[in-house]
């Protein structure tokens, strides 16, 4: 299992202490151009969660080539890059860009922000047509307001995706207490924290009964319980969001809160552990992959390792 955070969730060149706590490092997302984003307000904190319509600000592919990349790249830890777009040849414009870096460890696709007007419908279109121009490692950010996630999934893996990443935020609304208008600039936004999380164990869940792909799980994830509830539900990864604007520590406090909730289960690891909510096994773990099949609690393999 690795430990990553969520696209948008921590600036590596801001607070490189906690970038190198990561597994890898997700990068913002990254379009053909320059984007100043939505007009604040972008951010909204809530009972249930934070609201965000940020836009997708970044500096576009040349800037970020020229002079970001570098500079992630001497953190020492996999870069992972968020591509985003308006239409596929956008997608495909800054993933051929990519392929030839070697900095690069592998591309994100974000196929689900809810806080732009247009972005392309059909993942299965995207994903191959990126998988054209690249042999990066591909994950498929996928949207918890599909209809039927886990079919989105099989189309992402038809067209060559290698993994999944589960889920973005979903759009909601928060009102002032006062004027009764939104909070954000734009309206609704899209929402992390705790209220996702049940909804990002259910799209992981269904997603894992669907295909083999490896699924980077994330939404909610503030404590170690957090993390090995998503591995259950079938993750093979975890990333962090939200609980980075209040615990820039939260990758080391995490991971040390799953390691005891492992050992309280009986899991001598984390891999033993996905798919376990799946008893008495998960039919589309890949046979050749570094997971076993059967996923039992409490047992002598487990224990073992």
């Amino acid at each position: 299992m690795r430990l990553l955070n969520a696209s948008g969730c921590l600036d590596a060149l801001t607070a490189p202490g906690a970038a190198r706590e990561l597994d890898a490092f997700v990068t913002k997302t990254v379009t053909p151009l320059a984007r100043e984003g939505n007009p604040p307000v972008r951010i909204a904190e809530g009972e249930v969660g934070m609201l965000n319509a940020i836009g997708l600000a970044n500096p576009g592919i040349d800037a970020f080539v020229a002079e970001h990349l570098p500079r992630l790249a001497h953190l020492g830890v996999p870069v992972w890059v968020s591509v985003g777009g308006f239409s596929i040849d956008d997608y495909v414009l800054v993933s051929a860009r990519l392929d030839g870096r070697a900095e690069v460890a592998a591309l994100e696709l974000n196929l689900s922000c809810p806080n732009v007007d247009e972005v392309p419908e059909n993942v299965g279109e995207v994903v191959a047509a990126v998988r054209a121009v690249t042999g990066k490692p591909l994950y498929a950010k996928l949207s918890p307001a599909a209809s039927d996630v886990s079919r989105t999934a099989r189309a992402a893996e038809a067209a060559g995706a290698d993994g999944l990443s589960l889920i973005n935020t979903i759009r909601a609304l928060a009102l002032d207490q006062r004027t009764l208008r939104p909070l954000l600039a734009r309206g609704t936004g899209g929402l992390s924290g705790p209220a996702l999380r049940p909804i990002a164990l259910a799209a992981v869940y269904a997603c894992r009964r669907a295909t083999d792909l490896p699924i980077v799980g994330m939404g909610g994830v503030a404590t170690g319980r957090d993390a090995l509830e998503l591995l259950a539900a079938g993750a093979n990864d975890v990333a962090i969001g939200t609980a980075f604007f209040s615990d820039p520590g939260a990758a080391t406090r995490i991971r040390s809160e799953l390691a005891a909730e492992l050992a309280a289960l009986g899991f001598a690891k984390p891999d033993n552990a996905v798919g376990a909510a799946h008893q008495p096994e998960v039919p589309t773990l890949n046979r050749e992959s570094r997971l076993e099949l059967r996923k039992y609690l409490h047992t002598t393999a487990n224990m073992e390792g």
